[in-house]
């Protein structure tokens, strides 16, 4: 870590960074403050805000809990964020997918693998357009139309601005863990390791 994470017993100022620490706690449940919380609460009011952010990004879209874990995941492989990977593969498994096919998640590109992966029923054809389309976002952050035009033939209008805002918000999210070294193993070549 290249920052120090705040104490267990984060230290708050007044009632305002009490309430926010509250609600941050509250968010996380009993699993407790992760140590991307306790990074981000040395500015209580970055942490207030990612934390909004963030648990609408995880539990206000229309997603479907596979496609939404899929996304982040593949996400976290793309940027070697294992701390991203090691705290949602679990999620995407439990949301239902199988944990002997995450390793799909580790291809080189979604763009033109789609027919191999739908002969395997590891993917759907709709999952493999909107990984082809969070892979153009992450690499390249320009999506080409091909990428976009395909994306669009599976999902609605709110379902592509969720698409789209989940990726980038675990981009984000990713970036801060790698940059921080949140994890102590930041940018190692294999995230899922």
């Amino acid at each position: 870590m290249r920052v120090p994470y705040v104490p267990e017993d984060v230290p708050v100022q007044n009632q305002t960074e009490s309430e926010i620490l509250a609600r941050i706690v509250e968010r996380r449940g009993s699993h407790g403050l992760l140590p991307l919380d306790r990074a981000l609460l040395h500015s209580v009011f970055v942490a207030d805000g990612w934390n909004t952010f963030l648990g609408s990004i995880r539990t206000k879209t229309s997603l479907h809990p596979i496609l939404s874990e899929l996304l982040i995941c593949r996400v976290a492989i793309l940027n070697k964020a294992s701390f991203e990977w090691d705290h949602h593969a679990p999620i995407l498994v439990d949301a239902g997918f199988p944990s002997d096919s995450l390793h799909v998640l580790k291809l080189d590109s979604f763009e033109n693998s789609g027919p191999e992966l739908q002969a395997n029923q590891l993917l759907s054809p709709s999952q493999v357009a909107a990984l082809a389309y969070a892979d153009q976002m992450t690499l390249s952050v320009k999506v080409s139309d091909d990428v976009f035009e395909r994306l669009k033939q599976y999902y609605n209008t709110r379902e592509i601005v969720e698409i789209t805002a989940t990726v980038s918000a675990y981009n984000c999210v990713s970036r801060f863990l790698v940059a921080l070294d949140v994890d102590e193993r930041a940018g190692e070549e294999d995230a899922s390791k």
